[in-house]
């Protein structure tokens, strides 16, 4: 049977029918489970230390800032192995990636809770964050090669709640564990539920019908990645990602010693819990096409900044119920943004758009990391403040980019005009 065959069956005029997967096709479902469970999966794991730093921080005696490193390590490694894993997915396949990269981080996951010092906690986390980048570098490319067009932004969609549910559920299961048994407790149920959700994508994954493999081409992706990196409108759109990521990363790396501290001692169950605002990300995400639609996607950025901005300065507040509204503010501008940013770069990009994509993912990350680690050197400096002062410094070069970009479009914008004239 031909190449072609396998992914194309023909109909009675011998005219080709596109069999890839959408809702009414047995496979559909499984494989909408399946890749459900390894986002539940990737950001439990990803994220399981950050309700539990002020425990690691009392634990071995460490600061706020020494203790983030535990998050920072994980999501930085990521950063930096998205692109190499997204060329290897290339060659050897989506699947085989995704389920050798959490197979990976599910044993680490299960070693982490055994860490003697936070060093080697620290080392294990890295480990655990480079292994589960195979994630979000092979899931994309697998969605677009196994499901029809038309059913692609549902199917997306689903893999995308996944994360925000592992990631939420991940902290709201370790921050009540920890408070019955200690976070090595928590950590340990993280691993068991990542366990689980990795035996259930691997049982439920439909076989690869449309995977194409191709050749290892250092010289070809160095010149893709080239390309991308001298595109002024992309490198502004990964500025954007990586300084809102900033902003979440510090708020939510650092929120939990600000809440088990006076004038809200807050027990770690409840500190967990905090993470439910997560879920107002899921809406904002979903609003932000139609806001793009009305306002322009410039404007949908600065609607976006405009409510995180809102939100760090009501969460100056010493009132349980300011702070919440903050953070829900804070959490529905971070994901409005995000979803603006990331979706511009498929848009933008003609050629290489995994590539392009790959690299959104790996600023995006790095600013994780960077807003966890300078978050807590701020919170130990400046206190709750300290942190608010970073998040608006990084809003404001999110504004700088988004007002330098129009400029540049308005420019062009006389020149076509000017050109046009001639």
């Amino acid at each position: 049977m031909s190449p072609a065959s396998t992914k194309a069956s023909t109909t009675s005029v011998g005219a080709p029918s596109d069999d890839r997967l959408t809702p009414s096709t047995p496979g559909y479902r499984r494989m909408s489970f399946a890749l459900f469970a390894a986002g539940v999966a990737t950001f439990a794991l990803l994220y399981s230390t950050q309700a539990l730093l002020p425990a690691v921080s009392a634990d071995f005696g460490v600061s706020a800032s020494a203790a983030s490193w535990t998050v920072s390590a994980a999501t930085g490694a990521l950063a930096l192995c998205v692109l190499p894993l997204s060329a290897l997915s290339e060659r050897f396949g989506r699947s085989r990636l995704i389920t050798v990269s959490l197979a990976v981080a599910v044993v680490v996951g299960l070693l982490v809770p055994f860490a003697p010092s936070l060093e080697w906690l620290v080392a294990l986390r890295m480990v655990q964050g480079a292994a589960l980048a195979g994630v979000p570098a092979s899931a994309m490319a697998y969605l677009a090669e196994e499901v029809r067009p038309k059913a692609l932004v549902a199917a997306i969609g689903l893999f995308v709640a996944g994360n925000s549910i592992g990631g939420m559920s991940g902290r709201i299961v370790a921050g009540w564990v920890a408070q019955l048994w200690g976070w090595r407790a928590a950590l340990a149920a993280i691993g068991l539920l990542a366990v689980v959700c990795a035996l259930v994508f691997r049982a439920l994954l439909p076989k690869a019908r449309h995977f194409t493999p191709g050749s290892l081409n250092p010289k070809a992706l160095a010149q893709s990645v080239r390309g991308h990196l001298s595109d002024p409108l992309l490198l502004r759109l990964y500025g954007i990602g990586a300084l809102f990521m900033t902003v979440f990363g510090a708020v939510y790396t650092v929120i939990g010693y600000r809440l088990v501290e006076a004038p809200f001692s807050l027990p770690q169950g409840v500190i967990g819990s905090i993470f439910l605002v997560y879920l107002v990300g899921t809406v904002s995400s979903a609003a932000a096409g139609k806001l793009v639609g009305r306002l322009g996607r410039r404007g949908a950025l600065y609607l976006a900044v405009t409510t995180t901005t809102a939100g760090l300065l009501l969460s100056l507040a010493d009132s349980l119920p300011a702070v919440l509204v903050g953070l829900v503010l804070i959490t529905a501008g971070f994901f409005a943004g995000h979803a603006v940013a990331s979706s511009s770069v498929s848009r933008t990009a003609k050629t290489g758009r995994a590539q392009a994509s790959a690299l959104y993912q790996s600023a995006y990350y790095l600013g994780s990391s960077a807003g966890g680690t300078l978050g807590a050197i701020a919170f130990h400096s400046g206190g709750w403040a300290g942190t608010v002062l970073l998040g608006l410094l990084a809003v404001l070069g999110v504004v700088s980019i988004t007002l330098y970009g129009t400029r540049v479009a308005r420019a062009e914008h006389r020149m076509l005009l000017a050109t046009a004239r001639r």
